[in-house]
């Protein structure tokens, strides 16, 4: 084993992802092998998917993986196109599996790679099992052929789309929808779905590329210009667009173009608590809006560090009915305990056939109060970020930007909570050598004020 191969490999918020010069057919392999080494130490052996989405390279990693995990006797489940993360999530659940793999590299551009692993429980993997398959890294250690497994390739997508039609269970007659696949691995399937469910679909960019069309699979309202106008100018009720892998979801009102993905938690959260009840789980960055839909209903919100495994390790604990974070990752307890585009942009059309989501939406910013956010970074080198933050814990103001400080929850970094119900927020980057600071209030010059607070506080001890 190469040790600078080994070195290069780290398993982050969601798995390794890299240039494709980094992320190489030898260290793929190896990621193989130490997945191998840790599910057997975890005692668990049978059968693992191995899925991959749409980029050039992703089928022929997920059939390295599968020889490496065939060799090491598991048996393997290939997908027989190109497939939604959460589908591959799904089945680990449904079957039963040891675990699935799987290659994408998400929303990155198309020069990037990536794998993704998912243990048996179908939701990310927490850092216990990421470090035990890092720890395990290594060329293809085979057994006797004997003892090989065999490699299967399957339609993965056929006992998902039944599932969800029936796990939603909604008439969309009349409602049209307009779908942006990003040609990503969300299309044929999202837009199936919602015309199974009776929607009339428009697809757009709704043919496997590669190249994503030159540009990244990430759904931001700058990435979906077209969805946003054909929305805006009534050639459909609701606009739909999914990540390269399908895992994240963005949604285009007619009224508000590309709405913001706290405000359209709160709304599905909200219509979810017409029928059903639960707790919510959100991350540190997400809106507090959620919190009062939450209280409004007689629920109670969750929070944790940024990272969909945190949310959804505590869906489990709380029993929670939804997770959900600002990035456009949302899951429900019972159907996956992990982030799903796909089922969402289901239950998101469920919910604007019932109302509107833009009169939702003003409804609860009626009842809720006005709410807007802001981020900005300050420069700070990796290993300056634990000194800076171990800093500002001995400096902690008692005001910030006029307000007296209400509280201070540390899950992650300092989110410094104000006595007017602003907040501000200091975490460091998980990406960059960046300190990233968040302000929530009910203006955007408030959200000026304190984010031009919170860069004073930290970017003197960096």
């Amino acid at each position: 084993m190469d040790d600078d191969d080994a070195a290069a490999i780290t398993f982050g918020t969601d798995g390794w992802r890299a240039t494709l010069d980094e992320f190489t057919a030898p260290r793929v392999r190896m990621v193989g092998q130490g997945v191998a080494t840790a599910l057997r130490e975890h005692g668990q052996s049978g059968t693992v998917a191995v899925g991959y989405d749409a980029r050039e390279t992703s089928r022929g990693f997920a059939e390295e993986l599968s020889r490496v995990l065939c060799a090491n006797g598991f048996d393997v489940l290939v997908p027989d196109r190109d497939t939604p993360t959460p589908v591959v999530a799904w089945t680990v659940t449904e079957r039963d599996l040891a675990g699935a793999l799987q290659i994408t590299a998400s929303h990155n551009p198309p020069a990037y790679n990536g794998v993704k692993f998912v243990p048996a429980s179908g939701a990310p993997a927490l850092p216990a099992m990421t470090e035990d398959i890092v720890a395990n890294l290594g060329d293809p250690d085979p057994l006797p052929e004997s003892e090989w497994g065999t490699v299967t390739e399957t339609d993965l997508v056929g006992d998902y789309a039944d599932h969800a039609i029936d796990y939603v269970d909604a008439d969309l007659s009349g409602l049209s929808v307009a779908y942006d696949a990003m040609h990503g691995s969300g299309r044929g399937v999202t837009d199936t779905l919602l015309e199974r469910a009776g929607a009339d679909v428009t697809a757009l960019r709704d043919e496997r590329d590669p190249e994503f069309g030159g540009g990244s699979p990430e759904p931001a309202a700058e990435n979906v210009e077209e969805l946003i106008a054909r929305v805006r100018e009534g050639e459909a009720a609701l606009g739909v667009v999914n990540d390269g892998d399908a895992d994240r979801i963005g949604v285009v009102t007619p009224e508000r173009g590309y709405l913001d993905a706290n405000l359209f938690f709160a709304a599905l959260y909200d219509y979810l608590l017409e029928s059903r009840s639960g707790d919510v789980v959100r991350t540190v960055s997400t809106s507090s809006i959620v919190d009062r839909v939450a209280e409004a209903h007689g629920q109670s919100a969750h929070e944790v560090a940024v990272g969909f495994k945190w949310v959804a390790e505590a869906m489990a604990d709380h029993d929670a009915l939804m997770g959900g974070e600002e990035s456009g990752g949302f899951g429900l307890t019972d159907h996956l305990r992990n982030k799903d585009g796909v089922l969402l942009a289901l239950v998101a059309a469920a919910a604007e056939s019932e109302e509107s989501l833009d009169a939702r939406v003003d409804r609860l910013l009626d009842d809720h109060g006005e709410i807007h956010q802001g981020r900005v970074s300050v420069d700070c080198p990796d290993d300056r970020k634990e000194p800076v933050l171990d800093a500002l814990e001995d400096e902690l103001p008692d005001s910030v930007a006029g307000e007296s400080v209400a509280d201070v929850n540390t899950v992650d970094g300092f989110k410094i909570r104000l006595a007017d119900d602003t907040w501000v927020l200091v975490r460091p980057s998980g990406t960059e050598p960046k300190l990233r600071v968040y302000a929530e209030a009910g203006s955007d010059t408030r959200v000026t004020e304190l984010l031009s607070a919170g860069r004073g506080l930290v970017a003197p001890l960096v």
